[in-house]
């Protein structure tokens, strides 16, 4: 078989490793960059954004750039090599680089919101440094929270699409409202067990008024086994201050 001419892989070998190393080089800075902005960032409401919008979004990009700089590097040695080789030698980078690709992918889908949630579990409860008095704040409880939130912010704590945590420094008054939202992470899914189960859509069964209860229905659906559930939930009448409670159905 007749192979190409080693003079012809020469700049392919030089190139390759060469943006093989700055595609590494781009994801460390990336990542670096993702470590120091956690450091900078001391609120912790604002710690928690951050992490839960982008810290997934940027380990894919990071990680997508490390598999195209291994499969450029790994090809970079090519000394002689026949056309059909060079092909063979293409599809198997293409195909090893897709397998690494989607592990990475399924690692940070099912697996890392265990990791993830904890974290942001922490940052949520975190006792909030009241800028007043340098003290920690107090997080009040659903009963006691109403009274520093306006109708609309109650309404939308009684279908659950949002949850508001109220923080008050009892010595001076101060107050700080923070938002989340409701149904926003996914829950451990009772048939797989990854955390992938999420609210795929709500339904209002019943509007509340100021002398009855509503009820609204949630469709929970797994990201990854398809499984499928509904749970009713009651909400509070317009009047009633008090937390909804919920009721699961089968």
């Amino acid at each position: 078989m007749e192979e190409t001419p080693i003079q012809s892989f020469d700049t392919w070998n030089t190139w390759a490793q060469y943006i093989a190393y700055g595609l590494t080089g781009l994801a460390v800075l990336i990542l670096i960059g993702h470590i120091l902005k956690l450091s900078a960032t001391s609120d912790s409401k604002n710690k928690y954004d951050y992490i839960n919008r982008s810290e997934i979004n940027i380990l894919m990009t990071c990680s997508i750039l490390v598999i195209i700089a291994g499969g450029l590097y790994a090809n970079s040695f090519i000394a002689e090599l026949g056309m059909l080789w060079l092909f063979v030698r293409i599809f198997v980078t293409v195909s090893m680089g897709l397998i690494i690709g989607v592990i990475v992918q399924n690692l940070l889908k099912f697996y890392y919101p265990f990791y993830i949630e904890k974290r942001l579990k922490k940052l949520r409860y975190k006792p909030r440094i009241s800028p007043k008095t340098g003290k920690p704040m107090k997080l009040l409880s659903e009963e006691e929270e109403d009274v520093y939130l306006d109708e609309g912010m109650q309404a939308e704590e009684e279908i659950y699409s949002i949850d508001y945590d109220v923080w008050v420094d009892e010595e001076t008054g101060y107050t700080k409202i923070e938002k989340y939202a409701g149904h926003l992470h996914a829950l451990q899914c009772p048939e797989c067990n990854y955390q992938t189960f999420r609210v795929a859509r709500e339904e209002i069964l019943k509007s509340p008024s100021s002398t009855e209860e509503g009820e609204l229905m949630k469709h929970f659906e797994c990201g990854y086994c398809g499984y499928k559930a509904k749970k009713n939930y009651k909400i509070a009448m317009l009047n009633d201050t008090k937390q909804s409670e919920e009721t699961a159905t089968a």
